[in-house]
């Protein structure tokens, strides 16, 4: 029987098959466990598809795509008390839900690939080589994705840092550096967090973390609160002069405050 039937008449189990990409043993299969069932006659005999019928198998192929077992979208579709809309806006729901993963994920396998063409990436030896023997980056990075994993933030900071070369993180380490070196060298002097010199320390630490991801103040105050939340944080900070850490926090909230953050 043709494809193009007019609305209204069934359609064989073969039309269906080609229409909508399945097996006729699928549909078949359906047919026997009640899930859906032809509910047409040809003259011949033949068992036919109605257009509800079709709607009903859509449904079905939908929530299979979503991952759902035919046991429970034989639930969701003959529960008598179901909503035939609300069906159809719960579907949109979880197709529209899984489509943002798919995209997330798009862009996960495009930094991925950007990193191989560029060929940039630090050996565990390169990274204790710049960073020192105390350096923590893989266990950092794996938490991080962990977290953060889903977020703008993350994917701008792969997308950045895979462009770093070597001589890159050379010079993020000794500016790095440095400005701790200014934070301990604050602390010491008495600086107090709002002044305008701990508010200058405040956005030089934003700026730095701007080389990864456009870091707002509101983003800058979560990081430092972790500084303190954090032990590993806290005896980095603190390793350079007792109290650091919770003087960079302070210094980092204050001058949020006076931008309108928190």
């Amino acid at each position: 029987m043709s494809e193009t039937r007019r609305a209204g008449t069934g359609r064989t189990v073969g039309d269906i098959a080609r229409m909508v990409g399945v097996s006729v043993r699928t549909l078949h299969h359906y047919d026997q466990i009640g899930l859906v069932i032809p509910s047409q006659r040809s003259n011949s005999g033949y068992r036919l598809y109605s257009d509800a019928d079709m709607e009903r198998l859509h449904q079905v192929l939908t929530y299979r795509e979503l991952g759902f077992v035919l046991e429970q979208i034989a639930t969701l579709l003959d529960d008598p008390d179901a909503d035939a809309l609300a069906h159809l806006r719960s579907q949109r729901e979880l197709l529209t839900e899984r489509i943002d993963r798919l995209h997330r994920m798009v862009a996960a396998v495009e930094e991925m690939m950007n990193a191989k063409k560029e060929g940039i990436q630090l050996t565990a030896e390169e990274q204790v080589e710049i960073f020192g023997d105390d350096w923590l980056g893989d266990e950092y990075a794996a938490e991080a994705q962990e977290r953060w994993g889903d977020t703008d933030a993350w994917a701008q900071s792969q997308a950045r840092t895979a462009t770093f070369s070597k001589d890159d993180w050379k010079r993020i380490a000794a500016e790095n550096e440095a400005m701790e070196q200014r934070f301990a060298d604050a602390l010491a002097a008495g600086v107090v967090a709002g002044s305008a010199e701990a508010n200058a320390l405040a956005e030089e630490h934003r700026a730095s973390i701007n080389r990864y991801y456009d870091c707002g103040h509101e983003m800058q105050v979560c990081l430092g609160e972790m500084y303190i939340a954090d032990q590993r944080f806290t005896e980095h900070y603190d390793g350079r002069a007792p109290g650091l850490a919770q003087f960079v926090r302070d210094i980092i909230v204050a001058n949020a405050e006076q931008q309108g953050v928190g």
